[in-house]
């Protein structure tokens, strides 16, 4: 101990001896200090996670959704299915009864891969119906099967014409009109008969609905969540269309639990606020810049409510920072 001291004091004394040298004047630099404005935001967090189909606008759920769990324990199976069908519901849709035929059907299994490879593969009319908007492509069906992700999904949507409700693109196979044996060569025969009750040429009869969803969840990979956690990203993902390539990162969001579980505990402001706007909006302008932008005042919207309904002393999270 001696030795310590002693070593220590010898170490100290040439320090202490030492006169400080001069410094010569500093100059700061003016600093300034921005954040980014909340709008700008909003729309880079729209434009990052908006996939819709190709070459048309975003679609969701339109009413009904119905949602069934498979190869899971009854108890986890039965949860997954109420908890997505309460975000459902919190959005303005009508979650099915039980024993409803599921239009979004989430699958558990140990090889995600092999599995989206054999349904495709085996029923690849039900991924790829032919329909123009129905779909993103042959290219994002092969990363649907092939890229390694915990979670991958795969949607169906539908132009339906919003007066009627009814189809509003042709499917491979259809016949409409006139008598199918007399079709040969006359192409009206084969497309669907929009009646224009409003002629616009800033808005549309034809909006886009999601009609069915895959969700396949390989179980190893979602070990280290917690169930709400993989229900919100699974209501998330398939509630709206979703890029799973959307890097989310400067966001307070769910789809950041598989890069950081103790990001989102569940479905977080700008989840919400998204998932909101998407449903507030009303989709159907002919030009597809304005209805992001119309999703963007809805969230705009939304995210004011939000921040409306917190207590006066909670910290808000309008950088995209933490908080829920």
């Amino acid at each position: 101990m001696l030795g310590l001291l002693m070593t220590g004091a010898l170490l100290a004394t040439p320090l202490q001896a030492q006169d400080p040298a001069p410094q010569e004047p500093v100059t700061l630099e003016d600093v300034t200090v921005t954040g980014r404005p909340l709008d700008a935001m909003i729309r880079n967090f729209v434009s990052e996670v908006a996939e819709p189909n190709h070459g048309r606008g975003l679609a969701r759920w339109d009413d009904r959704i119905c949602v069934g769990v498979a190869n899971l324990r009854s108890e986890t199976a039965q949860y997954l299915a109420d908890r997505i069908s309460t975000v459902a519901e919190d959005v303005g849709l009508n979650p099915g009864a039980p024993g409803c035929t599921p239009t979004l059907l989430v699958v558990a299994t140990d090889d995600g891969e092999a599995l989206a490879r054999s349904m495709v593969e085996t029923r690849r009319r039900a991924f790829r119906m032919g329909g123009a908007g129905m779909d993103r492509g042959g290219d994002a069906l092969a990363d649907f099967v092939e890229t390694d992700r915990p979670v991958r999904w795969w949607q169906m949507a539908m132009p339906v014409d919003s007066e009627t409700g009814q189809r509003a693109t042709r499917i491979p196979g259809d016949c409409e009109g006139i008598a199918c044996s007399a079709a040969e060569g006359n192409v009206m025969a084969y497309a669907p008969t929009i009646e224009v009750f409003a002629a616009s040429r800033l808005r549309t009869q034809i909006v886009d609905r999601l009609t069915r969803t895959i969700v396949i969840v390989d179980v190893d990979d979602v070990a280290h969540l917690s169930i709400l956690q993989l229900a919100d990203y699974i209501a998330m993902v398939s509630l709206a269309q979703i890029n799973p390539e959307a890097d989310t990162s400067g966001y307070a969001s769910v789809l950041n639990v598989f890069d950081n579980p103790a990001s989102a505990d569940g479905l977080m402001d700008w989840d919400k606020a998204y998932l909101d706007g998407l449903y507030a909006s009303e989709g159907n302008a002919v030009s597809r810049g304005t209805n992001r932008q119309e999703i963007v005042s809805a969230i705009h919207d939304a995210h004011d409510e939000l921040r409306a309904r917190e207590p006066a002393d909670e910290p808000s999270n309008g950088d995209g920072g933490a908080g829920r």
